[in-house]
């Protein structure tokens, strides 16, 4: 870690990022960089991403639209971030989730670790034959409607990292 960063990320919690996400796989982003471009010169910006991490000047790129069909006939929005972006939002993300995830409560599966919605379904089965009604429900848009300085708010209460 270098003196005189605003943010305290080392290089190695960036690289261990991007093994996490190269191992998800997925498109590349609006850059239409994929991972084998990536690699090409995969040092360089993982040292350009970490050093505009820590010093506070990163900022995201748009993220790629998909549209993915559904069964009803409809379709679904994709959001596909930039290689870069996922590393540095998996950074966030391992920095945060030990402090976030003890509060959430077990009966919930939407992105968590060791939780998948196969799990969620399992549970679900197994609850409908020991009791008479289920409530399901989705929060369509969720993502888009949340109110982030609430979120925000938040996530400072939980977590006192800068």
């Amino acid at each position: 870690m270098k003196e005189g960063k605003s943010f305290q990320i080392t290089q190695n919690e960036v690289l261990s990022a991007y093994k996490a996400v190269k191992a998800n796989k997925g498109a590349g982003g609006v850059d239409r960089v994929d991972f084998e471009m990536f690699e090409k010169n995969w040092k360089n910006r993982l040292y350009t991403l970490w050093n505009r991490m820590s010093s506070g000047t990163y900022f995201p790129k748009p993220v790629r639209g998909v549209e993915i069909p559904k069964k009803n006939g409809k379709v679904r929005l994709l959001g596909i971030p930039t290689i870069e972006d996922r590393v540095a939002q998996m950074v966030l993300r391992n920095r945060l989730e030990p402090h976030i995830e003890p509060i959430f409560y077990e009966d919930s599966y939407g992105y968590r670790p060791n939780k998948s919605a196969l799990d969620a379904v399992g549970i679900a089965r197994e609850r409908c034959y020991r009791m008479k009604w289920v409530i399901e429900f989705d929060i369509v848009g969720l993502f888009d409607n949340i109110n982030h300085e609430y979120l925000m708010k938040f996530v400072n209460y939980h977590s006192k990292e800068k």
